[in-house]
């Protein structure tokens, strides 16, 4: 398998600007877009297994460390979703033909945000989203709807909150500049249209984004076709090696069915 060079790319201008670190396998497309959740890396266990499956098939894969993380440059205290949209969409645009995008919670809200921007801009190149344990509007529903008294007051007087985390030794800073800043992209409420197929996996026993949670999502995508699949005894990261095949297949799903069955299936829809 050939070794990828990390790639850089700048983004934004001026005291906005950072460098984003990329991996990119070239290959055919339908390629596969990776977008990695809060605190993570693309060089995690989801999106190298996702790697690994673009190189057996000769698929183009891409992967980027948002500002912050990795090995991108940036202050991570710094980052909102509107900085980590930015980003994911410079990307983008460095690749080529259609893509199935695959987010994981954090990434899974980046990932619908991304797709409905493209779609709104009357582009297809967004083939399908493949959703992980999605973690739409976590600023507000994840996040600031479950801070105690303390911990409301903390963002108030010092602009930050640090969680203990599962994940890490160190606690997770969310800082009141990424919860404001999320209130932009909130999607809750009203409905939600990406324009392609959307397959989301879920851990029936995830702490972080609850199935219900990914369920509100489901019932937000009005116009679009959608899977939902529960992995009972799945926790949030679904990085096991049995939830790294059914992510690989759901992905696979994607790139393999051609757009006209899709446009049959649905016309036959009753």
């Amino acid at each position: 398998m050939t070794e990828l060079a990390t790639e850089y790319l700048e983004v934004g201008s001026g005291t906005e600007s950072r460098r984003i670190a990329t991996l990119r396998r070239p290959g055919k497309a339908p390629g596969i877009f990776w977008l990695g959740g809060y605190r993570s890396e693309m060089t995690g266990a989801k999106a190298t297994a996702l790697d690994d499956f673009g190189a057996e098939h000769g698929l183009a894969v891409t992967r980027l460390d948002y500002s912050g993380h990795g090995q991108s440059g940036g202050d991570f205290l710094e980052g909102t979703i509107s900085r980590w949209l930015e980003e994911s969409l410079a990307v983008f645009a460095l690749t080529e033909g259609p893509q199935v995008v695959v987010g994981s919670s954090m990434g899974g809200w980046l990932a619908v945000l991304l797709a409905r921007h493209m779609h709104g801009l009357g582009s297809d190149r967004v083939k399908a989203l493949v959703l992980i344990a999605p973690a739409v509007d976590m600023t507000e529903e994840l996040m600031l709807k479950g801070f105690s008294k303390k911990e409301l007051k903390a963002l108030r007087e010092k602009g930050v909150v640090e969680q203990p985390s599962e994940y890490s030794p160190d606690p997770y800073p969310i800082t009141a500049r990424l919860i404001e800043d999320g209130k932009r992209h909130l999607m809750f409420g009203r409905g939600i249209d990406v324009g392609c197929p959307v397959t989301i996996l879920q851990g029936g026993k995830d702490p972080d984004v609850p199935r219900d949670h990914a369920l509100k999502l489901v019932q937000h995508l009005l116009t679009d076709p959608v899977t939902f699949t529960l992995v009972p005894d799945g926790d949030h990261r679904l990085s096991r090696p049995e939830d790294l095949e059914l992510l690989k297949a759901a992905v696979e799903r994607e790139i393999t069915v051609p757009p006209e069955q899709l446009t049959l299936d649905l016309g036959e829809t009753t």
